[in-house]
């Protein structure tokens, strides 16, 4: 059964939403993955591809063993696939497919312009990409909570070496640079009137162009793959805008060094028509991102064999 062929719905569009780094979980993906053989195939896959031994990563390692770029990337990157094949082993397609940051990634998987276990690997290759710059180049990340948008960016653009990395949603903006310009740049916000500020665990100046010799590295690697053609609508998150297989490289390459754009892009989906975001992989922080976007629309969380009936429920309603 296919959500897509559904008309009429009640709930209007669905689209699926998948996580970036930070929503990993210890033990992420076992339940499933023991459930249904589908989602344990891709972690078998996925391992070939990446050489790493997902499984063990995801499924009994502690939180500490995967907490590394190079390795969280393709461990998230294989849960959010394992889950989202659990989903499709049910009958379910979505209208649209979205994901932020390095979830880009398995929404491509997901709207059939890449293998599940190429998209795996070549995650492998950005996170020691990432990694490896970090370690070059050291920076810092930090949320700014309870100001408008507009005063972030002037913020950033006042003090030098500090720019928006992520609009997640009204009023949570993070920014990413040289750590003594975040640092700068979290007093002036408290200044002026942020509800509060958290430097976020992460080495690297990401989305900014202190990252920007990762994305060279990344560039042959992501130059060599043949995107097949994209068989549900992809919503980029650097972009914010629908895109097509063509300009999917350059926008990979770009993702690395330019701000995550997910709330104009969960705007863009509503306007679509979009009315239930099903988040696919661990954690719950796109759906509570969503739910600060548009608080008339749905979303459900999917990490459990509980939540995967849940999504059952909902989508054979939809």
């Amino acid at each position: 059964m296919s959500t897509k062929a559904k008309e009429g719905r009640a709930r209007g569009k669905v689209a699926f939403c998948f996580p970036g780094q930070g929503s990993l979980e210890a033990g992420m993906g076992r339940e499933i993955a023991e459930a249904v053989p589908e989602a344990m195939a891709v972690y078998e896959r996925g391992s070939e591809s990446c050489g790493l031994d997902l499984r063990k990563l995801c499924f009994s390692s502690p939180l500490e063993d995967i907490v590394d770029t190079s390795i969280q990337q393709p461990a998230l990157l294989a849960t959010s696939l394992a889950i989202l094949a659990a989903i499709e082993a049910l009958g379910f397609r979505p209208d649209f497919v979205v994901g932020h940051s390095v979830g880009e990634f398995a929404a491509l998987a997901a709207g059939g312009a890449l293998e599940a276990a190429d998209a795996i690997g070549l995650v492998r290759e950005r996170g020691l990409a990432m990694a490896e710059v970090a370690k070059e180049n050291p920076g810092a990340m930090a949320a700014i909570l309870g100001l408008e948008d507009e005063v972030v960016e002037a913020l950033c653009r006042e003090i030098h070496c500090v720019w928006p990395a992520n609009y997640n949603c009204p009023g949570q903006v993070v920014i990413s640079g040289q750590t003594e310009a975040v640092d700068e740049c979290c007093e002036e916000a408290q200044r002026e009137g942020a509800r509060r500020t958290v430097k976020l665990p992460i080495s690297g100046a990401f989305h900014s162009p202190l990252v920007a010799r990762a994305a060279e590295r990344f560039r042959p690697v992501i130059e060599r793959v043949r995107f097949a053609e994209i068989q549900v609508p992809f919503m980029s998150t650097v972009s914010a805008r629908l895109e097509n297989s063509q300009k999917l490289a350059g926008l990979l390459v770009d993702q690395l060094t330019a701000p995550v754009r997910f709330t104009q892009a969960t705007r863009g989906l509503i306007s679509s028509g979009v009315r239930t975001f099903v988040e696919v992989g661990p954690g719950n922080v796109l759906s509570g991102l969503v739910r600060r976007i548009d608080r008339s629309v749905e979303t459900i969380s999917v990490n459990s064999v509980a939540t995967l009936k849940k999504v059952e429920e909902v989508l054979s309603v939809a």
